[in-house]
């Protein structure tokens, strides 16, 4: 199956980011999607050849898994931002936030501080199929660490080219912009109750 590259010019003007960085940014969720197309393509190709049991293939699935997961955190994270508004204190978020972490105020800090840590990668508010709770986590890569029941409610990319551009060293002004900017009916929608 073929994805195709979703628009998110609305960001363009969003407070606190710059369209330069959003446009390097967009350029590089772009070539993620047709990366993984052209892996998908790549295996379906070595498929048709009766290739699967080859170390090729092998090794294109589990590329297949790095890029999916890439292309489809930055849509996470995508989605997430350009909000104009404050989150609705009267939302099932807030008191699933309120119910895991004692108030919205602790989840945020737990959340920055997840985000501060030291390195690449992703912090995501996740919650848990099962149990429902909702944790923070860190990511280091696309495709591990992320428990498979788990539901990515939040996405924050802390890559560097997510920030660097425009914040330089100083991820927590990043954050903060982050913060400013989070569509909050986009993560509402998210949570499962």
């Amino acid at each position: 199956m073929s994805y195709q590259v979703q628009d998110f010019d609305h960001l363009l003007g969003m407070q606190g980011f710059s369209e330069t960085l959003l446009h390097h940014h967009f350029a590089l969720y772009h070539e993620l999607v047709e990366n993984r197309n052209r892996i998908a393509a790549n295996l379906e190709g070595l498929a048709a050849q009766g290739q699967e049991d080859t170390p090729e293939y092998a090794s294109l699935k589990r590329c297949l898994s790095w890029q999916s997961n890439d292309m489809r955190l930055h849509e996470l994270y995508f989605e997430n931002l350009g909000g104009q508004s404050e989150m609705n204190r009267r939302s099932c978020l807030i008191e699933k936030l309120t119910e895991n972490f004692g108030s919205y105020k602790t989840w945020a800090e737990d959340f920055k501080t997840t985000a501060s840590i030291p390195g690449v990668g992703w912090a995501v508010l996740c919650q848990d199929h099962s149990s429902g709770k909702l944790n923070n986590l860190w990511l280091d890569e696309h495709q591990a660490e992320i428990p498979a029941d788990y539901k990515p409610l939040l996405v924050l990319d802390a890559w560097e080219h997510s920030y660097m551009m425009d914040f330089g060293l100083k991820r927590p002004e990043y954050l903060e912009t982050f913060f400013k900017n989070i569509d909050w009916d986009v993560v509402d929608r998210r949570l499962i109750v």
